[in-house]
Formats: C-alpha cells, sequence, structure tokens
C-alpha cells in the first residue's frame, strides 16, 4: 500500500507569523477536512452509480453539502494572516454540524454500500477533529 503524505504541515511550519494554535492539531483538522471532503464527493458520485439511486438522493445532497462545507473550512483554517476566531469558531460549528449529518446518513446505508461506510467513517473522523479545534479555540 502507497502511504501519502500531505503538505499541511510543512506549510504549517513555514509560516512566518504566530499561529495561535497549536500547529500539529491544525494540520490535523485541515487533513482531515481535506479527507471528509474527498470521501464525501466520491460517495455522491459513487451513490449516483448505484441501481437504487432514487433510495439515495438524500445521502447525495449530504454529501455533496458535506464536501463543500469541509473544503472551505480547510481553505479557511489554512489561512493566518488577519485572523479571527469568530470565523474559524463559525465555520469548524457549521463543519461539525454538517459532518455528524452526512456520518448518520451514510451510516445508515453502510450495510448495503462499502462507499458509505467508508464516508461515514471519514465523517466521524472529521466531526470529531472539528469539535477538537474547536475546544482549542476555546
Amino acid at each position: 500500500m502507497i502511504r501519502l503524505t500531505t503538505t499541511t504541515m510543512p506549510m504549517l511550519e513555514t509560516y512566518p507569523a504566530e499561529i495561535n494554535l497549536d500547529r500539529a492539531e491544525l494540520a490535523a483538522a485541515i487533513d482531515a477536512l481535506i479527507a471528509c471532503a474527498q470521501a464525501c464527493t466520491a460517495c455522491a458520485d459513487a451513490c449516483l452509480s448505484e441501481e437504487v439511486v432514487a433510495e439515495l438522493t438524500t445521502c447525495v445532497r449530504t454529501n455533496l453539502d458535506c464536501a463543500d462545507i469541509c473544503s472551505t473550512t480547510a481553505r479557511v483554517l489554512s489561512r493566518h494572516t488577519g485572523y479571527d476566531a469568530n470565523i474559524s469558531r463559525s465555520v469548524l460549528e457549521a463543519c461539525a454540524t454538517v459532518c455528524k449529518s452526512c456520518g448518520d446518513e451514510c451510516g445508515s446505508h453502510a450495510e448495503m454500500h462499502e462507499h458509505c461506510r467508508l464516508c461515514a467513517e471519514a465523517c466521524r473522523n472529521c466531526e470529531r477533529a472539528c469539535r477538537d479545534l474547536l475546544a482549542a479555540i476555546g
């Protein structure tokens, strides 16, 4: 199996100014967000290819919403110049909410569709990472 590495932590390490969060925890959250966005996008596409696609419309919609919010949150958390903790809190709270919803929705299809099981796992990991970073922000 190929082990992929991300550039998240090396990029955070090169940031020249102070970051008011633990860089490793921030990097872990950003990586979880990116992984969740990818899983949700792939799951939505896989759902559209299922023979029972009509039964998966809520799953597809939730996946696409989650992917968009996770991608946006990752981008916001990757910017530190003029940092505003209120904005970070808001996007993290929205992201945790949508990840819970998507994890629950995909989880309800997990026994029938492996892509939904994998997506639910990514959503739960991302929700946890968002909540952990929210706690660190205070």
